[in-house]
């Protein structure tokens, strides 16, 4: 079996963590914004686990799982407050939400 070259895993890990920045920054719904916050923290455990692997190291495999773990959270806090402020508002969209100004 051969290994998949750092160089490809790099560039992988690149363009997932482009594809979340694009996304963060051009919706205007929070849902999909959240997603690509996940896509954004799934490219950078990809490159320390890619790193990890390159240099022969085990913590870089356990530091991945914790940073999954902790996504996991946000996730489960970040959709917990959309659902909250849907119910107030009744949008998803930020444009729309003036909730925090005064």
């Amino acid at each position: 079996m051969t290994a998949i070259p750092l160089a490809h895993l790099l560039i992988l890990a690149a363009a997932l963590f482009t594809l979340g920045m694009i996304g963060v920054m051009t919706r205007r719904n929070v849902l999909v914004m959240l997603m690509s916050v996940e896509i954004m923290l799934n490219a950078v455990n990809l490159t320390l686990v890619a790193f990890s692997r390159y240099h022969g190291w085990t913590e870089g495999h356990v530091l991945a799982f914790f940073i999954i773990a902790v996504a996991a959270a946000e996730a489960a806090v970040g959709l917990a407050m959309v659902l909250a402020v849907f119910r107030l508002k009744q949008t998803v969209y930020v444009d729309e939400l003036k909730l925090l100004k005064r």
